[in-house]
């Protein structure tokens, strides 16, 4: 792994080296480190602590007895609600915080290294802020009757067996899912085929 592509920002050598040669075990397949910012303490500290940026997750990194081995947490980006940093007068802290509340906190961090931490987080987390809205959308899906979204714009269209009346089968305004369990049940009673109920359950999602 090409060493120089983390040290921008001044991070020191050893701890991003130190670092890449524990952590490289424990990326997935396809999962590349992004980013390191390394703690900068105006003590002298031997073993900082760091924090990694994977395409997948974040990483907080903390050395344990005298360095010779390390803590990881990490966590999905899927999972992280919120990122911020609080710049002070010997460098800035980073905070997170999962969309269950946890939050886990790394001071010390040289200002410019928070500052690239937080502009990756920003970024990563509007693209999680739509994978959340699809979960959830999901989930909601599978308590209507497990059926799937189609983005196209729903067209309200009748049975052919109530065309002759011109009586609408489906009202604009209605809730979707209200809307899904009707289908259904006029399914279940023969009124609609399996066919007209796929056709028609694609055509109402969108307003979801």
């Amino acid at each position: 792994m090409n060493l120089k592509k983390f040290l921008n920002e001044e991070q020191d050598p050893k701890a991003v080296e130190k670092l890449l040669g524990r952590i490289n075990s424990l990326l997935t397949s396809q999962e590349s480190v992004e980013y390191i910012a390394v703690q900068k303490k105006p003590v002298l500290n031997l073993s900082p602590d760091c924090i990694a940026l994977t395409n997948r997750r974040i990483i907080f990194c903390r050395p344990k007895n005298f360095g010779f081995s390390m803590d990881f947490q990490d966590y999905s980006w899927v999972d992280v609600a919120d990122c911020h940093i609080k710049e002070g007068i010997v460098g800035s802290t980073f905070m997170m915080k999962t969309t269950r509340n946890f939050t886990n906190i790394m001071d010390y961090l040289p200002k410019n290294q928070a500052r690239k931490l937080y502009q990756y987080a920003q970024e990563i987390e509007e693209q999680m802020r739509s994978v959340r809205r699809e979960k959830d959308l999901e989930t909601r899906r599978a308590s209507a009757g497990g059926v799937t979204v189609n983005n196209a714009t729903p067209i309200i269209t009748h049975p052919q067996q109530f065309q002759q009346h011109q009586k609408p089968l489906l009202i604009e305004n209605e809730d979707p899912f209200a809307l899904l369990q009707k289908l259904k049940g006029l399914m279940e009673n023969g009124i609609i085929s399996p066919e007209e109920f796929e056709e028609k359950k694609n055509q109402i999602l969108s307003r979801v």
